[in-house]
């Protein structure tokens, strides 16, 4: 692998300059806070509206990595390393991924569409691995980046690719396309997802397909959208279940819990039976079945194989696990690539310095066994793991190579010994092949509560986050709000990943807050906005940094900074501008300068204040009578005081509506969580928090009978209710009963009957297909919290903040 990187690099538009240091290069990285980053790793330094890796070199440098290609070298790094510099890094990175792909000849499967390309590229390795050995595209590696880093990771033992392409705008298919050279092409389902990025429907299909121009054959569903678009038939291998001249022709029928699907192909006749009923895992199967029709399997290999097929969990998620220990669990795979990418998002969300990784036989990677397992070792020692416990066959043959290791011939070994393993205070990932039943693992592991769930989507937080940095000027500094828990949706774990993208400050409301995000291991600065005069000690205990408001507060702290003989320790001043809620006002600055003037036990950090009207545009005026007075005074105790501190005053609605007073920081909060109050802005931001819940029990009631307390609802015909464990003491507004609100189950609303209960609430589901254990949707995509604060008569923040702490919650990236 060594000499084809290095004969792709060198395939690429740059200038190298050559300072001399080794070229055994290993392996390829876009990430500067990846632990696997070292003297083999060839580092592409991306910049983007957000982002500029460059930044980074120095660091990178410090940690061993001798080898970059960048755009330009930064005047500190210089004689420092080997560069290749390129016009455009993302730009040299395909290009990279391109030429490196031309230097393997095997055939390629290219998976696009709207939906479905992540299970059927998981489907389709299940049902090749025996066969083949198969490289893909890691959990869903589909964009403009992750297209390039998966071809990448082919290795010359490799004999079949599968890579799924996705693409949100017009003219980005080319770039995939390029680098993937598809030999097959798989067209999934073409909905309604990233609808925006195209002028019309026909527009985005002709993107799609043009992944498949070189490709020998492509499979797809005739439908009125496909069939006109030039695909040639020598090309075309099609199915459908009602044009009888498709290649291959379908019916379907439900029995149980499968489908019986009847093939004609050619002239055969054969049935398949799957594991599913609902229209998109049939439809994703089917492709999965053309491409073993492409191959030519026979039919009792088909039947056997389709059967065994099963649902695909595409998230690594966070749960809480019991004895103080976080899990990330993704347990359903098992191969080098994800391995790589799964110990990386341990490191982002690890709540413990103790690291333990339960990893099952790795499978798949086109290396001989010795090699592996060499390089697994290499991946555990660089993450720093505390401690290995293999399970299977293969990795207990290989135990010798991992240090402070156990390992167990079987899942059924491990759970026997489960008692005397001691798992207490650490972060657990739990990665093994779905046929080692790791989620029986995770079921022992993880803390038992109801099943009630707030998902938290750790991909959204960072891309809002990336979007709200993005209309920010250079060197304006961000700090982001973690106050409230997270606005409910989590303190701790997402602070761990706004440190790991490296925001310049946390900002919590209490004392106790912080204490607790220190007590688990931020290192980030962390502003108190409230603190309470009692609080002082603990904060300065904690290293945390005050807000001050008050002459009063001030004194306090200023006491107590004496008795305790601190240097220039951070403190935050706060000016009331026209909030009129907490601050210095105008009338106390002389009186606040004369304080502080000399004292060098603190040293003013920050000057800020707070607006009361940034997200309304009917008050404009007296927006900028706030800003102006900031200025003011802002200015005034800077000058007074002979310093520079850190002037923030924009929340997340001042980011956008008055970009011209960003100073030199910026408070975000409830934008990062995917809300905003301008319905244009809230339209590009990605939903975090998805509330759900299952139907515990379904009923009929005839007409005449009530739901609930004080029988609030009537029925006025036979209606079907079912009752959902969630209600007001889970934080759901009592104003949202009685048929105002509305929950989704099976993608249909179903609104709420009666009064919301402490612990439940009814819904109708009279003309919805559902069951007892079906997933409930309580908020999310639909409704939003926007939807129900406005019909409340509130605000998202309420609604977010309302969520009780007995609701687990759950984080994942997709």
């Amino acid at each position: 692998m060594n000499l084809k990187i290095r004969n792709s690099i060198q395939k690429t538009d740059a200038t190298f300059i050559d300072n001399q240091f080794a070229m055994a290069l290993d392996s390829v990285s876009i990430d500067s806070r990846s632990l696997q980053n070292g003297s083999q790793t060839l580092f592409f330094a991306l910049t983007g509206a957000n982002t500029d890796a460059h930044i980074y070199i120095e660091e990178l440098i410090e940690v061993g990595v001798h080898n970059f290609v960048v755009t330009h070298i930064p005047s500190a790094c210089k004689s420092q390393a080997n560069f290749y510099v390129v016009k455009d890094t993302l730009l040299a990175l395909q290009e990279f991924a391109a030429h490196y792909r031309s230097l393997f000849n095997f055939p390629v499967i290219g998976i696009t569409g709207s939906n479905g390309k992540t299970i059927v590229k998981e489907w389709l390795n299940f049902l090749l691995s025996p066969d083949f050995n198969v490289i893909r595209s890691p959990k869903s590696y589909n964009s403009q980046i992750g297209v390039p880093l998966s071809v990448i990771a082919i290795n010359e033992q490799h004999n079949l690719g599968i890579f799924e392409a996705g693409i949100s705008v017009s003219a980005e298919m080319k770039n995939l396309e390029r680098i993937i050279k598809p030999t097959l092409g798989v067209l999934t389902n073409i909905g309604s997802a990233h609808d925006e990025g195209f002028v019309s429907l026909e527009e985005k299909v002709k993107e799609k397909i043009s992944l498949f121009q070189t490709a020998e054959t492509v499979i797809y569903q005739i439908d009125a959208e496909i069939k006109s678009f030039n695909l040639s038939n020598s090309k075309a291998f099609t199915w459908s279940f009602i044009n009888k001249n498709a290649a291959v022709f379908i019916t379907k029928k439900m029995i149980v819990d499968f489908t019986i699907l009847s093939i004609q192909y050619k002239e055969k006749y054969f049935e398949v039976k799957i594991p599913f009923q609902d229209q998109a895992s049939v439809e994703n199967a089917i492709s999965c079945l053309m491409v073993l029709l492409y191959f030519k399997y026979d039919q009792l290999t088909i039947q056997n194989r389709m059967q065994l097929l099963f649902p695909v969990e595409m998230r690594l998620k966070v749960k809480n696990g019991i004895n103080n220990c976080s899990i990330i669990d993704d347990s359903y795979s098992s191969d080098f690539q994800s391995l790589k990418i799964a110990l990386d998002f341990l490191e982002s969300q690890k709540q413990s310095e103790n690291k333990t990784v339960i990893v099952s036989d790795i499978f798949q990677s086109g290396l001989t066994k010795d090699e592996l397992y060499s390089k697994v070792s290499d991946l555990i020692t660089s993450n720093k793991i505390s401690r290995v416990i293999g399970i299977g066959e293969t990795i207990s043959e290989y135990k010798h190579k991992f240090d402070n290791c156990t390992t167990y011939l079987n899942t059924a070994e491990f759970i026997a010994d489960y008692e005397n393993l001691d798992f207490n205070n650490e972060s657990i990932l739990v990665k093994g092949a779905r046929s080692f039943e790791f989620e029986e693992i995770v079921q022992l592991l993880e803390e038992k509560t109801h099943e009630t769930v707030l998902e938290i989507n750790l991909n959204a937080i960072s891309y809002n986050l990336n979007f709200f940095k993005a209309k920010l000027k250079p060197n304006v500094k961000i700090m982001v709000m973690v106050k409230a828990f997270g606005y409910g949706n989590g303190g701790f774990e997402i602070a761990k990943l706004l440190e790991h993208h490296k925001v310049d400050y946390l900002g919590v409301a209490f004392a106790d807050e912080g204490i607790s995000l220190k007590n688990s291991g931020i290192q980030l600065p962390i502003m108190v906005l409230n603190p309470e005069n009692t609080s002082f000690s603990a904060i300065i205990q904690h290293q945390l940094e005050p807000e001050i408001y008050s002459l009063k507060g001030l004194r306090a702290f200023l006491k107590i900074a004496a008795q305790k003989d601190l240097d220039h320790f951070p403190i935050h001043i706060k000016i009331d501008t026209g909030m009129h809620r907490l601050g210095f006002e105008a009338n106390t600055i002389d009186e606040l300068i004369a304080t502080l003037k000399g004292n060098k036990t603190i040293q003013v950090k920050s000057i800020l204040s707070h607006m009361a009207t940034s997200d309304d545009v009917l008050h404009l005026n007296f927006a900028n009578s706030q800003i102006a007075l900031f200025e003011e005074l802002s200015s005034k105790l800077s000058r007074e005081l002979n310093i520079k501190p850190i002037r923030h005053l924009m929340n997340t609605s001042g980011i956008t509506n008055f970009p011209n007073a960003q100073y030199d920081m910026v408070r975000l909060g409830i934008g990062l969580y995917g809300v905003s109050n301008d319905s244009e802005e809230q339209k590009k931001l990605q939903n975090v928090g998805t509330l759900k819940s299952i139907i515990s029990q379904i009923r009929t009631i005839p007409e005449g009978d009530s739901v609930g307390y004080g029988r609030k609802f009537m029925a006025k015909e036979i209606t079907k209710v079912a009752t959902i464990p969630i209600g007001y003491a889970d934080g759901i507004s009592r104003g949202w009963g009685n048929e105002l609100g509305y929950v989704m189950i099976k993608n249909k609303k179903a609104k709420i009957l009666g009064s919301v209960c402490m612990d439940m609430l009814m819904v109708e589901t009279t003309e919805i297909d559902c069951k007892e254990g079906d997933a409930v949707i309580i908020f999310g995509q639909a409704p939003t919290v926007n939807e129900i604060a406005k019909s409340l008569g509130t605000i998202p923040y309420e609604v977010l903040t309302s969520i009780s702490q007995r609701v687990k919650r759950v984080f994942y990236r997709d």
